[in-house]
């Protein structure tokens, strides 16, 4: 299947975030690249879920925000898929070994931190024993497929972040979570994707 790409991302951020993709985009050039897995996995009662983690809070521009498990690309990395696993085994325990990585999604570039975002679609066929990286994620946020997909979460808040003062932002309200920026723009193309099955 095509992806549905940046036009499904777009959908999901901010208006004033598009200028400044648009105006940043040539120092993409130099960004720092991360990988991250959209995770897809049975539950218990073998119904589709997929996980998302709360970061810890720190001193950064992604500080207790939603997000997928993953992380900069290291030099022994192969490549960022390899990086969304090697993070996601680090961060939710979920052994490389144990997932199947079906699709790369369409990056994404997040200005604030200069990262270019690689997704990566991947499933699990057993429920996963989640082990959590106390120091880089607070909590571990599953989420029912069928709840994803329907329009129930499609939100719009008002925010303040590190970069910005009281920015009107597109958002998926995802079992209490707030799900905005970057992670809700690459969560819209998986959305648009999983809606053309």
């Amino acid at each position: 299947m095509s992806l549905p790409g940046e036009v499904a991302q777009l959908e999901m951020a901010p208006l004033e975030r598009l200028q400044e993709l648009k105006r940043k985009a040539v120092e993409a050039q130099t960004a720092r690249r991360a990988g991250v897995m959209v995770l897809f996995y049975p539950d218990l009662k073998l119904q589709t879920r997929f996980a998302l983690i709360l970061r810890k809070t720190y001193k950064g521009v992604h500080s207790a925000q939603i997000g997928f498990p993953g992380g900069s690309y290291e030099d022994t990395d192969a490549d960022l898929m390899q990086t969304a696993l090697r993070e996601t085994e680090e961060e939710i325990g979920v052994p490389t070994s144990d997932i199947v990585v079906l699709k790369e999604l369409t990056h994404v570039y997040i200005p604030p931190s200069n990262f270019y975002v690689h997704p990566y679609l991947g499933i699990a066929q057993q429920t996963p024993n989640f082990v959590l990286q106390e120091s880089e994620v607070d909590a571990l946020v599953e989420v029912d497929l069928p709840q994803f997909l329907s329009d129930d979460p499609l939100t719009t808040r008002v925010l303040t972040t590190s970069y910005a003062h009281q920015i009107k932002v597109p958002a998926f309200e995802l079992n209490g979570h707030i799900v905005w920026g970057a992670t809700a723009m690459m969560l819209n193309e998986v959305r648009e994707l999983l809606k053309q099955l």
